[in-house]
């Protein structure tokens, strides 16, 4: 004999758990394709460029136009969401007048950026600036207006050539001159030449007996000072004094 077949079914609680299974899975896809298309939409280059420039900061040298060359130098600008800040930044901190660089994004389209210039002391070495901390930078030195010191010095010394220059400037103010510009040369020889044209030769030692030995003998110079072409004090006491000629003054009177 056989059995009686009985026919089997799934219970309620079955078919209720499959159905809530499958539409969480519905739920989870539909949540993955929102995300997805969230992300590629707001990655499209053509839906969140980067298309507006906010320049901001006390500037004289460096205009919106620096700052576009700049960007355009980077191999590839991305969205608003795609775009590293820090890429940003080194391109504009490359501008030779930048001193520091700060920048962030505005939604939806926009970089803002704020920029510090270097503030100039000197010129340096005839074709590169100086800032007032000792840096040297490549801006341009026909845009710079005002007067500056002239300094020179071997590589790595612009620093300690502006600390000498700082040192004695209000020294020579006080007698009436200023430094035109100061010289240390690759021996280590320091060298000053003056407002009015003096040539100072001040030698490797002993740089602030020396200068204040200049004072001394320039007081005893009075008016004779005008003829005087350079003065060497690279002598333990005294110094050698060059005259210009009769022949260079009449022709510096002429001139004037």
């Amino acid at each position: 004999m056989f059995a009686e077949g009985r026919r089997l079914s799934a219970s309620p609680q079955l078919k209720q758990h499959a159905a809530g299974g499958s539409f969480f899975i519905v739920v989870l896809l539909l949540i993955g394709f929102l995300l997805y298309s969230t992300i590629s939409w707001m990655w499209d280059e053509q839906r969140l460029p980067l298309s507006k420039i906010v320049l901001q900061g006390d500037l004289q040298y460096v205009s919106t136009s620096d700052v576009q060359r700049a960007f355009a130098r980077i191999d590839h600008i991305g969205t608003f969401m795609s775009q590293d800040i820090d890429v940003l930044q080194d391109s504009v901190q490359s501008i030779p007048w930048v001193s520091h660089a700060s920048i962030r994004k505005q939604w939806p389209d926009t970089i803002k950026v704020f920029l510090t210039e270097h503030k100039v002391a000197a010129i340096w070495n005839g074709n590169a600036l100086l800032d007032d901390t000792g840096y040297v930078f490549d801006g341009d030195i026909g845009l710079v207006n005002e007067e500056h010191v002239k300094l020179y010095g071997p590589q790595g010394s612009a620093p300690e050539v502006l600390k000498v220059w700082r040192q004695y400037q209000d020294k020579f103010a006080r007698i009436g001159h200023s430094i035109s510009s100061l010289l240390l040369n690759e021996r280590r020889a320091w060298q000053i030449i003056l407002d009015n044209g003096i040539r100072l030769e001040l030698g490797k030692e002993s740089l602030d007996e020396r200068i204040n030995r200049f004072f001394l003998l320039y007081k005893q110079l009075g008016s004779d000072a005008d003829r005087v072409s350079y003065i060497d004090l690279r002598y333990d006491t005294g110094a050698a004094v060059g005259w210009i000629s009769e022949q260079e003054l009449a022709q510096e009177n002429t001139d004037d």
